[in-house]
C-alpha cells in the first residue's frame, strides 16, 4: 500500500493527532496517560518543544505545537511515541505496534482559527461523553491554562500569549474560559474533520501553504466551510487502495514530517 508523502514547513503551528494501533484503548489507564505526559515534558525539556495544547484520550492523543526549530517536532514525537510504546509492551509482555502508522499534522492559521482549534482539542473528551467540561479532565491543557504551573509546566505560556496577542496569562485564561464555557453551553462540540484530516486550516493560510508545498500540493484543493478554509484532497482515487478500514485516518488528506528533519 502506498504511503502518504511527508513535508516540512518551518514556522507553522501544527495540530497533531496520533491513534493507538487498530484504535485499541491502550491509553485507558491513568498510569499510561501520565506516562505520555511525562514523555511530553521530557520532549519539551530535551528538544525545546513548544506545546500550546494537548489532550490524552483512551485511544488517541491531540497535540498542538509551534514549530520552533528544524527537527524539534519529529524528534519529540519519535521520543514520546517510542518510549511509551516500549514501556507499555514491556509491562504488559506485549509485542507489536502500539501506535497506528504515522501521526497526522494539520497546519493551523494563527488567528481566530487557532483559538477554535484550542477549544476543539479540549472539547474532545466532552464529545466522547467522559466529562461534561474540560476542567474535569486532568489529561488536557485546559486546566493548565487556567492554573499555570510554576514547575513542570507542559504548556508554552509565553508562546500562547504571543500568538494570541494577550498581555498576560490571566487575560488569556479568562478569554479562553469564556470560549470553552460558551461552547459547552451551546453544545457546539461535534467532531469537525477539518481539524484532524486537512493539510491546513485558515482562509488565506491554506493558499500560502499550498504554494509552499509546491508540487507536493498538486491535486489538493481549497474548500471553504462555515467561515473558514481548509486544504485537502478529494479522497475518491484513494478509496480503492485504502478501503473503509483506513477511512477514519484519512491518509489521502495527510502530509507528514520528514524523517530527515
Amino acid at each position: 500500500m502506498p504511503r502518504a508523502n511527508r513535508h516540512y514547513i518551518p514556522g507553522y503551528v501544527w495540530h497533531i493527532t496520533h491513534r493507538c494501533h487498530k484504535k485499541e484503548f491502550l491509553l485507558k489507564f491513568d498510569k499510561d496517560r501520565r506516562l505520555w505526559l511525562q514523555w511530553l515534558f521530557e520532549a519539551k525539556k530535551r528538544y525545546g518543544l513548544s506545546v500550546l495544547n494537548f489532550t490524552v484520550t483512551s485511544n488517541h492523543i491531540h497535540l498542538l505545537v509551534r514549530d520552533n526549530g528544524e527537527g524539534v517536532i519529529p524528534q519529540s514525537m519519535q521520543l514520546i511515541a517510542g518510549k511509551l510504546g516500549q514501556e507499555y509492551n514491556r509491562r504488559k509482555n506485549r509485542k507489536g505496534a502500539y501506535w497506528e502508522d504515522r501521526y497526522h499534522a494539520t497546519a493551523v492559521q494563527t488567528d481566530n482559527h487557532l483559538m477554535r482549534c484550542l477549544v476543539y482539542i479540549d472539547m474532545n473528551i466532552v464529545r466522547a461523553g467522559v466529562v461534561k467540561h474540560p476542567q474535569e479532565w486532568p489529561y488536557g491543557g485546559y486546566a493548565e491554562i487556567q492554573s499555570p504551573r510554576q514547575r513542570y509546566a507542559l504548556l508554552d505560556y509565553e508562546g500562547l500569549k504571543e500568538i494570541l496577542n494577550f498581555k498576560t496569562i490571566e487575560e488569556l485564561a479568562e478569554a479562553y474560559r469564556g470560549c470553552v464555557d460558551d461552547t459547552v453551553i451551546k453544545g457546539n462540540h461535534q467532531r469537525d474533520g477539518k481539524w484532524t484530516e486537512s493539510i491546513a486550516v485558515g482562509e488565506l493560510f491554506v493558499s500560502t501553504t499550498k504554494d509552499k508545498l509546491g508540487i507536493k500540493a498538486k491535486g489538493r484543493d481549497v474548500f471553504g466551510t462555515d467561515g473558514s478554509y481548509e486544504l485537502r484532497e478529494d479522497p475518491g482515487h484513494y478509496k480503492q487502495l485504502l478501503g473503509h478500514e483506513k477511512a477514519d485516518l484519512s491518509p489521502e488528506n495527510a502530509y507528514y514530517w520528514s524523517d530527515r528533519f
